[in-house]
């Protein structure tokens, strides 16, 4: 029997690895049906659907590996950061999906949560008043008019797969949608800025994109998950992680 392994595993879903097959656990039913419409539609290497019985979905590994982990250098070659940018275009120009996902929330909405966790960071002494203030002026940037786009949602380096200079594939899609292109090329170069040229020039330069903006959201995202990571279990303030990210801005 092959050995199995808990790839993650927090209070609302788990992954776990048995040999070539995921199977991912979600509390909330609907997201493993996300995940696997919108792997069906996206136009970039996604992992092949084995089965899917809400609430478990079982997806095969994708070759390669990961162009990278929060907090870590990247050992993925600069050519392999200008392929990811260039699959986050052809992501960008596919057919919009049938909803809005994560990268697509209301503005107003997400300027109250952003608001209420800057207060609870702040009051609870999380973080210094500052750096919180500081941030959240940066952040100001995201909320403005823009145009919706088949986006990932949840574009970390660790879900990004490569093989050399190719993209491979790229995986959990259980956030995504219709939404602000700039949310996912920001969260796949959070942590890591010294990328973001390679990303761009791989995205394309034909198109405008607001580094301001994209500064923005990794302030506004990182605001924002920091409770979440404390009451799951992971760690903010590790080298290169969030609060780290939070403290570039100052």
């Amino acid at each position: 029997m092959d050995e199995v392994r808990v790839v993650v595993a927090h209070h609302e879903r788990a992954t776990l690895r048995v040999g070539d097959m995921f199977l991912k656990i979600d509390a909330d039913q609907t997201r493993t049906g996300i995940e696997a419409e919108a792997m069906a539609l996206a136009p970039v290497p996604t992992p092949k659907v084995l089965w899917h019985k809400p609430p478990v979905l079982a997806i095969a590994a994708v070759p390669g590996t990961a162009l990278g982990r929060l907090g870590e250098p990247s050992t993925a070659s600069p050519a392999a950061w200008v392929a990811a940018g260039a699959a986050v275009r052809t992501l960008h120009d596919g057919p919009l999906p049938p909803r809005p996902g994560r990268a697509g929330r209301d503005l107003d909405e997400l300027a109250a949560e952003l608001d209420g966790e800057c207060e609870w960071l702040v009051t609870n002494g999380v973080l210094p008043a500052d750096l919180v203030t500081r941030n959240r002026q940066v952040a100001e940037a995201a909320f403005r008019p823009w145009t919706p786009v088949f986006t990932h949602g949840d574009l970390q380096i660790a879900h990004v797969f490569v093989d050399g200079d190719e993209i491979t594939g790229i995986i959990d899609w259980s956030e995504a949608g219709q939404g602000d292109a700039l949310y996912d090329l920001a969260t796949l170069t959070l942590g890591h800025e010294e990328h973001l040229g390679d990303v761009v020039t791989g995205y394309g330069t034909d198109v405008d994109i607001d580094l301001d903006v994209i500064r923005a959201w990794w302030s506004l995202r990182s605001l924002l998950g920091v409770r979440w990571l404390v009451e799951h279990g992971f760690d903010p303030a590790a080298p290169g992680c969030e609060v780290d990210v939070l403290r570039s801005r100052m």
